[in-house]
This record gives C-alpha cells, structure tokens and sequence, in this order.
C-alpha cells in the first residue's frame, strides 16, 4: 500500500479514491498496485499508527513535528510489512539532515505490525513552506 503527499493518497486497490488525511501539497498519485495480501483495515491501522509516530519527530531547530512541516512525501507499506518512508528536508544545507531520517526510522519502527523501516531522504520535489499545514503555520505563526 502506498500512502503519498497530495491528501495522503492511501491509495487502496479496491478503490480508485485516495482516502486518507492530507500529507501535502505536490506529489504525484500512486501507481495503479496489485491487492495487498494485508486486509484493509490493517493498513489503515499501519498508516494511522505511523502518522501519529512520524508527529513525534521533531527537527531540532523548528517547533513543529516534521509530518505537519510537510517533510514526509511518501509511505509504502509492503504485503511483508516492510515499510518504505521518503522525506525531504526543508534544505539540503539542513543541520539535522544526518539526524531526522534515523529519528523516522527509529519512530515508524516503534509502531506494532511494522517490518523493516527504510527512510530515503528525496529532493524531488523541493520542499517549500506551501507543503506545511494550517497547523505547522499556526505554530511558527506564519498565517
């Protein structure tokens, strides 16, 4: 199961609609995918799970959790369980860049059911302020 930026896109095989909360502005939709061997409630229950672990992480130097900064583009839950995170960073000069992929890793790997994490820092597209939430915009008081 993919979950990608652009209304979190939990895009699902037996429906042609993303479901899901909003992730960010400007990724692409999920490729069309064979059914998950997982039921569809397990993945909903991964996704949510993994949601609220990623608002945990924190980049250092931002009082926002890094889901609502708009830095995470991308999760792919694999039938195996395997979990696939791609995240940018608000810079490629980002002091933390060395910190926050591990600190995802670390979170997503906390939560029950999941497999193996692996996080891709990605620079396609470009993370700018218009990919934060209402939320994140409200703490750095940015409305």
């Amino acid at each position: 199961m993919t979950f990608i930026a652009e209304d979190l896109a939990v895009t699902s095989p037996w429906s042609s609609m993303p479901t899901g909360e909003k992730l960010a502005e400007s990724a692409q939709p999920a490729p069309a995918r064979k059914p998950s061997a997982l039921p569809e409630a397990e993945i909903t229950r991964l996704n949510d799970e993994i949601v609220t672990a990623l608002k945990t992480v924190y980049d250092p130097e931002i009082p926002a959790d890094i889901y609502e900064i708009g830095l995470i583009y991308r999760i792919d839950i694999a039938d195996d369980r395997t979990v696939k995170v791609d995240m940018s960073l608000t810079s490629p000069n980002c002091p933390s860049a060395q910190e926050l992929p591990v600190m995802v890793q670390n979170a997503v790997s906390t939560v029950p059911g999941v497999g193996k994490v692996d996080v891709s820092v990605v620079w396609d597209p470009p993370w700018d302020p218009s990919r934060m939430s209402e939320e994140a915009r409200v703490v750095l008081n940015m409305l």
